[in-house]
């Protein structure tokens, strides 16, 4: 188990503490409390306590991309994406208990992949080891599901369903988990990847969980093709707005919420770094939304919504790789280049590569991501973190590591994302025929509405 650091003591906490030790001393005989009181009150326990709760908030985040995605995509489709993200966590978490896990935390193999731990062989959960590791399972499980379904908004409205599940089985049983022991391999206790021995910054996973993704979702956009009607014969790029607003506002807020078990539960430990972390979080994404709607505002001379919205979720991606290692000014600086980066970024590839990414996953998860952790080797401040960034007088290496680090993830989840959606085109086809697309995949994929009732226009 990690090294615990010290408590977070407050005066609340202390008054709920005393009043608990008297009903235990009025209730107990002196010898089973001297026997007990240890073993009830320790820091492991508070340590397993605060890492399953984050880990709970990071899977209610599987409901805030739902609502993202379908509120940013048609009706006729909304139903498609819930599916997607079900698949997500329920064939993820189950690729990712068999083999997945293993490759990212087991013995390192040269610093490139896990070799042990494969369907958590040697967990007893009789022990303390055996508890945390089961803990620390489901915690990563649920990071994992979050790399596999920001690929989904990227290649929405136009994915066969049968072929999406053989993808995201690959992005969560071996594509995340590969660049993720680069990054994260030591953190079970086994020797670390080649990556984390060069001291990289990632804390919560702006590149190993975020910019994975949305690599994947670039590539995947790029061999599915644009969506009908995305762009004219002259290669013009037309709007083809989502149709719930409100869904999607839904799902940004449940993604804000469930941030601060992301970035703050990626302490594993229960001490007072969570309370700076969560702070961190949140200015990130605060100046991050002012960032978008002010650029957006600029640019097309109204505050446009689903630009704020997704300057909210790039403040986030952008603070969660250097959450631990900057100071809060440090953390607005981040977030508000994330915000103003995104809008930037959602117009290039769209209008510049002509690469249709229907909610923005790659200029949220892939650029900010990037961005991000690059931001981390410039401003980690001194006494915050372990590392100190070039702008605070650091080490060029603190930098140059961030830098290799973004490019050698960019290369591998773009590249084996590519080989992965090139095969699946091949030999099963990955994208559904004009008629189907134009009638809606709810229907042609899987039988039904998401809205019974109401008219919705197939040609649309």
């Amino acid at each position: 188990m990690l090294t615990p650091r010290s408590l977070l003591k407050r005066p609340l906490s202390g008054l709920y503490f005393a009043l608990g030790a008297l009903a235990v001393v009025a209730s107990a005989p002196v010898c089973a409390l001297a026997q007990d009181a240890p073993e009830m009150l320790t820091q492991d326990n508070a340590n397993l306590l605060w890492t399953l709760v984050a880990a709970i908030l990071v899977m209610f985040m599987q409901a805030g991309f739902a609502m993202v995605e379908a509120g940013f995509t048609r009706a006729k489709n909304a139903g498609n994406i819930l599916m997607k993200n079900f698949i997500d966590f329920a064939a993820g978490s189950v690729v990712f208990f068999f083999i997945g896990f293993a490759f990212m935390f087991g013995d390192s193999i040269g610093g490139f992949i896990g070799g042990s731990g494969f369907a958590l062989s040697g967990a007893d959960a009789s022990t303390a080891d055996g508890m945390w590791t089961l803990t620390f399972w489901f915690f990563q499980s649920v990071f994992a599901a979050t790399a596999a379904t920001i690929v989904s908004g990227g290649i929405a409205e136009r994915t066969k369903f049968s072929a999406y599940i053989l993808a995201s089985i690959l992005v969560t049983g071996l594509i995340y988990p590969v660049s993720g022991h680069w990054a994260w391999g030591g953190l079970w206790g086994n020797e670390g990847g080649w990556l984390e021995s060069m001291g990289f910054i990632d804390f919560a996973g702006s590149t190993v969980v975020h910019s994975v993704g949305g690599w994947v979702a670039l590539a995947g956009a790029m061999v599915l093709g644009p969506r009908i009607g995305k762009y004219t014969a002259d290669g013009k790029a037309n709007a083809i707005p989502g149709h719930n607003i409100p869904m999607a506002a839904l799902g940004v807020f449940i993604l804000w919420f469930g941030w601060f078990g992301f970035n703050p539960g990626s302490t594993t430990t229960a001490d007072g770094t969570i309370g700076y972390i969560a702070m961190n979080t949140s200015l990130a994404a605060c100046t991050g939304t002012l960032g978008a709607m002010f650029t957006a505002w600029i640019k097309y001379g109204k505050p446009d919504a689903s630009m704020t919205m997704n300057g909210a979720l790039a403040g986030l991606v952008a603070i969660t790789a250097g959450c631990y290692e900057l100071s809060p000014m440090g953390a607005m600086i981040t977030g508000l280049g994330g915000g103003i980066l995104v809008v930037l970024s959602v117009v290039f590839i769209d209008q510049v590569l002509k690469i249709d990414d229907p909610v923005g996953a790659v200029s949220v998860h892939g650029v900010c991501g990037a961005y991000g952790t690059i931001m981390a080797g410039l401003l980690a401040a001194p006494g915050f973190g372990s590392a100190t960034g070039l702008l605070y007088g650091g080490d060029f290496s603190v930098l140059s590591t961030q830098l290799i680090g973004v490019g050698a993830v960019f290369v591998w989840a773009f590249g084996a994302g590519w080989v992965v959606f090139a095969i699946l085109k091949a030999v099963v086809g990955i994208r559904v025929s004009e008629e189907e697309e134009l009638k809606g995949l709810d229907i042609t994929e899987h039988g039904m509405e998401a809205y019974s009732g109401f008219q919705i226009f197939s040609n649309e």
